[in-house]
């Protein structure tokens, strides 16, 4: 992810800081452009967070999957209530990262909530992973896999 999130940090629903290069070496990469006080991403959250959990949390072989959160919130604290009241275990760029405006300009984030599933350069491997998560639901994963040359023998 030396392209997009490289040198950042990230952090955690808990507040933990994470370095992104290592946090999201070899994964796939979900971007999740969102916000608390809008019903679709409220609608959406719990079905992202069901299936990062089947993924990554409760699988006996963890998928090379993260999301990150890129939040549209008003405030720090709404995004972090938000964080901690909805999303999985999954990792967020800072809300006073100025970053987040820039990564919704380069994904073309017109509306959310959106979900671009990206490779470690950064190339989008789709800009609709809400609609891939709920009609097609884990099995979307492995095309993402193979999309990105990563971990060619995993398999849901």
């Amino acid at each position: 992810m030396v392209d997009i999130l490289g040198e950042r940090h990230l952090v955690t629903c808990k507040g933990a800081t994470v370095e992104a290069e290592a946090a999201l070496q070899n994964k796939v990469v979900a971007l999740y452009f969102a916000a608390a006080r809008c019903a679709p991403s409220r609608d959406f959250t719990p079905l992202l967070c069901d299936f990062y959990t089947a993924l990554v949390a409760e699988a006996r072989r963890p998928a090379p999957f993260e999301v990150v959160f890129v939040s549209a919130d008003g405030s720090s604290q709404e995004m972090l209530d938000f964080m901690r009241e909805l999303h999985g275990a999954w990792l967020a760029l800072p809300f006073h990262d100025p970053y987040r405006h820039e990564l919704r300009k380069r994904y073309n984030v017109t509306a959310i909530p959106k979900l671009v599933i990206v490779k470690q350069n950064g190339e989008v491997i789709t800009n609709k992973g809400r609609k891939q998560i709920r009609e097609r639901g884990l099995a979307c994963f492995q095309d993402w896999v193979e999309a990105a040359d990563i971990f060619q023998n995993f398999s849901v």
